[in-house]
């Protein structure tokens, strides 16, 4: 482990501060348990200041809806609680299944709205005609803490995320431009991998964590957040489009069909890529160079034909797309609105798309209700006086961690971290805080455990272990205006804290830890699903917004595919192929009608043909859809002159390259014709 640097420092101490500050005015203020602004203080604070804010206002109105929420179930259900367990619970799994369909900042009002109720709700049981007063100390409480925490951030040397951003987003250009030199360029370097591929999409959907950062930076640099929201379509779409590069430069060299003119731009292209100009007057020139290289297809097109048409229409997007990755690049780095219109205007409507599992959320919601009734249950059977701690953390420890593969050992590191905390708050509240007679004693005797936590929470390991310890061992201390030190009652409630976590590890492991294999698996046969929906004339009515969304889903592949064994390996060579199949079925969906009626025909026969192959299990199409596949080109042909008919054409191309790459070439009359003179020169 690397010593901390300033920086983790700072972070401790201005959380510190944050916290002391919370604690200090909920005492003074005169709250009930002023413990609760003190440990949300940690909870919410985040290293980027822009992090700590976008949580913030969330945090704030699910805090709100949750105390709302218990004022309404507790003190009309408390004469039945075995109603009010199960309203509760109900009530805390419908937000965790809402709110995991949402992976933005908003997701955080309703996981708040959830557990909070649970927080205020279970510890009111006895009490229901004061629930109101709870219901408001305890929103005044948190939200106490909310503030604090983005207040310091704020004001105290406050981390901008842009310096974050540019770094990361200079590092994934650099290796998304050299896997575009080894494509474009000769000799191959072997630099072309499937791995590096999945990289490049599981590195770009991770720029969702820093994009909102970004919106709530207020440094100025907000200002650039919808060229990050762009960018980061254009970096998805980067990845589809220099694989049908790869794939058409393969094919035409393996045959001895790419003209020297092409090759010729194609290496124009290399250079102008390594030098990393952002020249305009040379990208244009390359763009015409493209227009020249293109063909003007005849009536029953050679395959060759139809290849190289394919690829110098993706080498104009692609130098589109570069273009304008570099200009949004620079207002990102200036933190400038982008006022320029883009060259490649297309994934401007598919921002938003992002993969939604209903699946899991409802796995997830069951898991947390489960645990939220068997604590319950053991708090309502033995009478156990601080047993409301259990369905408490149960419905944190569920709601914390839902969003993972497998968030059961996550649960169980959690518990232990309140182990750890029960632990430090023992020492403290026994052995350190009857010495403390006036706050600042109280604040310099819990300075050393609470910097501890502050600079761990700073690294990736250690931060889960380091939050738990800070929240619960304040909780657990429960510091209020005098010193209250019970060992009895702090003895139940750290069994309770802890008893209530390893329940709900143990009910998520049996039903909804499913592995990063298992994750990855039922991705892919989600994206399989959508392109059945493509042929079938539904779903997504633009190429490049389900080429987005499947996008999404192979960024979040890719991070889990070693997890699968080695024998599993060969389907995920199949993914981006499978993007670039989704784009050419929407787009030969959407311009079916223009074509003359033998080959809309065709198209639509293969179309039913997809469905039926993509609905299925096969993992390669059967040969029957290449002869379907061919008898379209031919019908497709008969007319390559008219813009629908060419359109078709490529699109069937890139079907065909996509499902059976393999393949030998499409049969043509015209395949013995030679090239012309000018692309043969």
């Amino acid at each position: 482990m690397t010593v901390p640097g300033w920086g983790d420092w700072a972070f401790a101490l201005k959380t510190y501060a944050a916290a002391m500050l919370a604690l200090f005015l909920a005492m003074w203020i005169d709250l009930p348990r002023p413990y609760w602004a003190l440990g949300t203080v940690y909870i919410t604070s985040q290293v980027l200041a822009g992090a700590t804010r976008s949580k913030a206002l969330y945090r704030v109105l699910g805090t709100l809806l949750g105390a709302a929420v218990s004022v309404v179930l507790v003190p009309n259900l408390a004469d039945a609680p075995e109603l009010l367990t199960l309203a509760i619970a109900l009530w805390v799994a419908l937000c965790l299944y809402v709110s995991l369909l949402d992976r933005t900042p908003r997701s955080y009002l309703m996981m708040l709205g959830g557990y909070t109720a649970a927080l205020i709700g279970f510890p009111a049981v006895g009490q229901p005609g004061q629930m109101f007063d709870t219901a408001v100390a305890r929103a005044e409480e948190i939200t106490l803490g909310i503030l604090c925490a983005a207040l310091l951030s704020a004001l105290v040397l406050p981390q901008s995320v842009t310096p974050v951003i540019a770094a990361r987003l200079e590092a994934w250009l650099g290796e998304a431009r050299g896997w575009a030199v080894d494509v474009l360029g000769r000799p191959r370097t072997g630099g072309d991998t499937q791995a590096r591929r999945l990289r490049l999409a599981s590195d770009a959907i991770a720029f969702d964590a820093l994009a909102t950062p970004l919106r709530y930076d207020r440094t100025g640099a907000e200002r650039a957040s919808e060229a990050m929201a762009t960018l980061r379509q254009h970096m998805l779409m980067f990845l589809p489009i220099v694989s049908v590069i790869a794939d058409r430069i393969e094919a035409l060299e393996r045959d001895g069909a790419l003209p020297r003119r092409v090759r010729g731009l194609l290496d124009e292209m290399a250079v102008w890529l390594a030098a990393g100009t952002t020249d305009p007057e040379a990208a244009a020139r390359l763009r015409t160079a493209a227009d020249e290289a293109d063909l003007v297809l005849q009536a029953r097109p050679a395959w060759a034909d139809l290849v190289l048409a394919s690829l110098v229409a993706r080498l104009r997007d692609f130098i589109d797309l570069r273009q304008d990755t570099r200009l949004l690049q620079r207002h990102i780095a200036e933190g400038r609105p982008l006022t320029e219109d883009l060259a490649f205007r297309y994934t401007a409507a598919a921002r938003t798309s992002r993969h939604r599992d209903h699946g899991m959320a409802l796995l997830s919601a069951i898991g947390v209700f489960l645990s939220i009734v068997i604590t319950c249950a053991i708090w309502i059977a033995t009478g156990w006086p601080d047993g409301a701690g259990a369905p408490m953390m149960a419905a944190v420890g569920c709601c914390f961690f839902a969003a993972q593969d497998d968030p059961a050992p996550l649960i169980v590191g959690f518990a232990n971290s309140a182990l750890v905390g029960a632990v430090g708050a023992g020492i403290y509240l026994f052995g350190v805080l009857p010495l403390a007679t006036s706050f600042e004693m109280l604040a310099l005797a819990l300075a050393p455990g609470l910097l501890a936590c502050g600079v761990f929470m700073t690294r990736p390991r250690t931060a889960p272990l380091a939050l738990g310890a800070a929240v619960n061992g304040s909780a657990m201390i429960a510091l209020e205006g005098s010193y209250t030190g019970d060992f009895a009652a702090f003895t139940n409630t750290a069994v309770a804290v802890v008893a209530g976590m390893w329940v709900a590890a143990t009910v998520t492991g049996l039903v909804r830890s499913v592995g990063a294999g298992v994750t990855a698996r039922r991705l892919r046969r989600v994206n399989r699903r959508s392109l059945a929906q493509a042929a079938e004339r539904r779903g997504a009515q633009n190429g490049l917004e389900l080429a987005a969304l499947m996008l999404d889903r192979v960024g979040l592949i890719a991070p889990r595919l070693a997890a699968l064994p080695p024998e599993e390996a060969a389907w995920t060579a199949d993914l981006l192929a499978e993007v670039r199949v989704g784009i050419n079925l929407v787009e030969l969906r959407r311009d079916r009608r223009q074509l003359a009626p033998e080959a809309r025909e065709a198209v639509e026969r293969l179309l039913a043909e997809l469905a039926r192959h993509f609905r299925g299990g096969a993992a390669a199409a059967p040969d029957g859809v290449l002869a379907t596949l061919d008898a379209a080109i031919d019908a497709a042909g008969q007319d390559p002159e008219r813009p629908a008919h060419r359109a078709a054409l490529l699109g069937l191309t890139g079907i065909r390259r996509g499902l059976f790459p393999e393949a030998p070439p499409y049969p043509s009359a015209a395949d013995a014709r030679p090239l012309p003179a000018g692309l043969a020169a």
